[in-house]
């Protein structure tokens, strides 16, 4: 009978093991060895090693960002939001929408206006990702960042499916004005009821 798990390849476990169990012990260069290993996951795990001895330079970011692995660039688009230095708007096209997602949020958490046009493209329910859950990504991220030339395409967002309704109706706290006044009204008829309790609650602070 087959196993419902494969087995992973011989010592990849165990390097991986070594790389995170560097990083709690200060093992520097354990960690950053982990930078070169054939196996993307320990990779992975190398970059947030080193990000955790508070020894994960920029350029670290930068190559991981152009690796041949998702789950490489992905990690690495996550630990950037904590490095403003490097940039991370070029992966919001990446093929892998995993990347592209994690991308959106490191952007948001950086608060990075200059990323809104290419998070509002993103946004954009006929225009922008294919991937529903990018799409609600740069519509977090354009709330974070509160950019009003983001609105129009938080307001658009309320029209997609019903989580990125939901995302677009919690990013409206960050803007003001008289359309997000009447967008808050509209999102009371929703027929999803989060959507709706969400601007009860907003025009309930308001």
């Amino acid at each position: 009978m087959k196993p419902a798990t494969e087995a992973r390849p011989d010592g990849v476990t165990e390097r991986r093991r070594q790389v995170v169990l560097a990083g709690h012990a200060g093992d520097g260069d354990r960690a950053r060895g982990g930078l070169d290993d054939d196996e993307p996951s320990v990779r992975a795990s190398a970059l947030g090693a080193l990000d955790r001895l508070g020894a994960l330079h920029e350029d670290d970011l930068r190559s991981a960002l152009c690796d041949p692995s998702p789950a490489v660039r992905r990690r690495a688009c996550e630990l950037a939001a904590t490095h403003p230095g490097v940039a991370v708007v070029d992966a919001l096209g990446d093929d892998d929408s995993s990347v592209a997602e994690m991308a959106a949020w490191s952007l948001g958490e950086r608060v990075e206006r200059t990323a809104v046009p290419a998070l509002v493209a993103m946004a954009s329910m006929g225009s922008g990702h294919s991937d529903p859950l990018c799409r609600e990504a740069a519509v977090a991220a354009l709330g974070a960042i509160g950019e009003p030339s983001g609105l129009a395409a938080v307001l658009g967002a309320l029209d997609d499916k019903p989580a990125i309704r939901r995302r677009a109706a919690v990013a409206l706290a960050a803007f003001e004005g008289p359309s997000v006044d009447a967008a808050l009204h509209r999102c009371l008829e929703d027929r999803d009821w989060q959507v709706r309790q969400v601007a009860e609650d907003l025009l309930a602070d308001g």
